[in-house]
C-alpha cells in the first residue's frame, strides 16, 4: 500500500502517530532533545480511560513552548519546513484537521529530507513521489519514506501497541537526521 493510502485509511491515533514522528525525526533541525516531543507520544499512549490524546492541547503547547525558536526569515528552508509543522500541529487530535495535518508532515519531511541528502539532485524543490516504491530516490530520502509507511503500517496492525515500536522508528531517524545536519554544520564552519 502506497504512503497516500496509509494516511488515507489511518484512524485519528494512526495520524496523529504520523504527523508526530516526522516531526520528531526532524527536532534536530529546532535545536531539541531527544524528549522534547515526549509530552505528545505520552498523550498518544495514554489509555486510562480518557479518549486517546485528550492531554493533546496541554502537551501541544508545552512543545510548542520549549522549541519556540527565533522568527523563521532568514534560516534555511530546511528549517522553515520543521516550524511549520510545529506550528501547524492541530489542537486537537481528532477530526479532519489531524488527516491534513499528518499528510502535510509527510511531505514536508520528505522535502526536509530530499534537502539534506547530500545524493539528492540539484532539484531539490521537486515533490517526493508518495504513491510508489523507493526506487530512484536518494538514500535519506528513501529511508524518511519507508519509515513514514513503517509508522503508519505499524499503528495500523497493533493499534496503542504500536506506538512503542513507532516511537523507535522514529527515534531511529531521528539520529540519522542529527547526523546529517551535524556533518552540514562542520561543513560550513
Amino acid at each position: 500500500m502506497s504512503l497516500v493510502e496509509l494516511i488515507a485509511r489511518a484512524d485519528a491515533r494512526g495520524l496523529a502517530a504520523s504527523g508526530l514522528a516526522c516531526l520528531d525525526r526532524c527536532v534536530p533541525l529546532l535545536d531539541g532533545d531527544d524528549e522534547a516531543l515526549r509530552p505528545l507520544w505520552a498523550t498518544l499512549a495514554d489509555d486510562t480511560g480518557a479518549e486517546a490524546g485528550s492531554d493533546w492541547p496541554a502537551s501541544l503547547a508545552q512543545v510548542r513552548d520549549k522549541l519556540a525558536g527565533p522568527d523563521a526569515t532568514g534560516e534555511d528552508e530546511a528549517v522553515v519546513l520543521a516550524r511549520r509543522m510545529l506550528e501547524a500541529a492541530p489542537a486537537e487530535c481528532s477530526g479532519p484537521a489531524m488527516r491534513t495535518w499528518a499528510d502535510a508532515c509527510s511531505v514536508a519531511s520528505l522535502r526536509i529530507h530530499r534537502l539534506l541528502d547530500p545524493a539528492a539532485d540539484t532539484a531539490p524543490e521537486a515533490d517526493v513521489p508518495r504513491d510508489g516504491g523507493t526506487r530512484g530516490l536518494p538514500p535519506l530520502v528513501a529511508a524518511e519514506l519507508r519509515r513514514q509507511a513503517g509508522v503508519l503500517e505499524l499503528l495500523a496492525e497493533r493499534g496503542a501497541a504500536g506506538l512503542r515500536p513507532a516511537l523507535e522508528v522514529s527515534t531511529e531517524g531521528r539520529r540519522v537526521l542529527r547526523a546529517v545536519v551535524s556533518r552540514r554544520a562542520r561543513g560550513r564552519g
